[in-house]
């Protein structure tokens, strides 16, 4: 393997972060702050008791359900958005405002109005995901070369496939660029939501083993959904070189 082969990089770095972690951890700088050994011991515990995946298994319902709904609603109003005009007016600045707010200061008041139940954590999600996501595809397909489209138009293509064959393969690296940054967000969110409306899930694992003081617990939690996030937006990456940039396969 080459020395500037990415996967090679990415090992380096992981392995610079993690070094440093358990060096960090392992001086005692504070209590509340477990070696790497430790953390990696306490996730191989919480695997085998089976808690973390249990928790793993609620937390996975409303972030699935948000990611659906910011996703099929995002692309599409995106995508709308950039092709009309009138629709970027309408819908634009409400998504633009959405993408600078606290989102986070309105988990209360989605609390307040649906309760504590699924929907309060879906919506969490959506609030988190869906902004960036629908700017992204808006801009995206606004920024199609205009010759590629002269082009399609010049072969007598309906606005349908230039549509579907020219606008949206071109605009699909920022697409899902806004995919890959709005799933995270959308991670973060549900994490949010399960700490601040009703302890569940990995939040809970968090909040649960932070008020006893098993801090490398409570670290194995934070890394598992850090994981389980990396690793999802890696298959977003590997569905986008295997669906629209077969020319980046390796």
């Amino acid at each position: 393997m080459q020395l500037t082969h990415p996967l090679f990089m990415r090992l380096v770095s992981f392995g610079v972060v993690l070094g440093a972690w358990e060096y960090v951890g392992s001086i005692g700088l504070s209590a509340a702050f477990p070696s790497f050994s430790d953390t990696a011991l306490a996730l191989w515990g919480m695997a085998a008791d089976g808690s973390l995946l249990k928790a793993f298994g609620k937390t996975l319902e409303p972030l699935l359900v948000g990611l659906v709904i910011s996703v099929a609603l995002g692309v599409g109003l995106g995508i709308w958005m950039g092709l009309k005009e009138f629709a970027e007016w309408l819908f634009a600045p409400i998504f633009i405002v959405a993408q600078a707010a606290p989102l986070a200061a309105l988990i209360p008041v989605l609390t307040f109005a649906y309760g504590i139940g699924l929907t309060a954590k879906v919506l969490t999600v959506c609030i988190m995901a869906m902004p960036v996501i629908v700017i992204n595809a808006m801009g995206a397909v606004r920024n199609t070369p205009v010759s590629l489209i002269e082009m399609g138009q010049s072969f007598l293509g309906t606005r349908r496939q230039v549509i579907l064959r020219i606008i949206v393969p071109s605009a699909s690296p920022m697409i899902f660029v806004g995919l890959r940054l709005g799933c995270a967000s959308g991670f973060i969110g549900v994490i949010l939501a399960e700490l601040l409306i009703t302890p569940t899930g990995i939040g809970d694992l968090i909040s649960y083993n932070q008020s006893v003081a098993e801090y490398p617990s409570m670290y194995a939690a934070i890394l598992s959904i850090i994981i389980a996030s990396v690793l999802f937006i890696e298959g977003i990456e590997f569905v986008e070189k295997t669906m629209f940039r077969p020319e980046k396969r390796t």
